[in-house]
């Protein structure tokens, strides 16, 4: 499973993609397949701080509830309402159903984390494939 190399990824499994200083956050298609049905998704409020490896919210599938942890410190500017009603989206296209937009506070945090490659290696060490 290929991803998408223009953004930067954590072991947590959370992506993020950089614009200026403003990141889209969501969690990446690994981390979806492997939760299975997506039922809900809490998310943070507009205004409310993040903190880099902190969790901001949770995701629950019909096999459990995880917590979603920032790859970055700042402020969410935004959250995407329209998971609260079809939570199913992040299941359809992980990469576009991000949960939140972050004001980074530091975007040296952002050339920390890891590439598409370095991700994809993780998860051949995490899974043994």
């Amino acid at each position: 499973m290929a991803c998408p190399t223009h953004l930067r990824y954590t072991k947590e499994h959370e992506w993020i993609e950089l614009d200026g200083n403003l990141g889209t956050v969501g969690i990446t298609d690994y981390a979806q397949s492997t939760l299975g049905d997506i039922v809900f998704v809490d998310l943070p409020k507009v205004g409310d701080p993040v903190t880099a490896n902190q969790t901001f919210g949770s995701v629950e599938s019909v096999k459990a509830v995880s917590d979603l942890y920032s790859p970055v410190s700042g402020k969410v500017t935004e959250i995407n309402a329209e998971l609260a009603t079809s939570p199913d989206k992040v299941n359809e296209d992980a990469y576009a159903a991000w949960m939140i937009k972050v004001e980074l506070a530091d975007t040296a945090q952002y050339n920390a984390l890891l590439s598409a490659a370095d991700y994809e290696a993780f998860i051949a060490e995490e899974t043994g494939k």
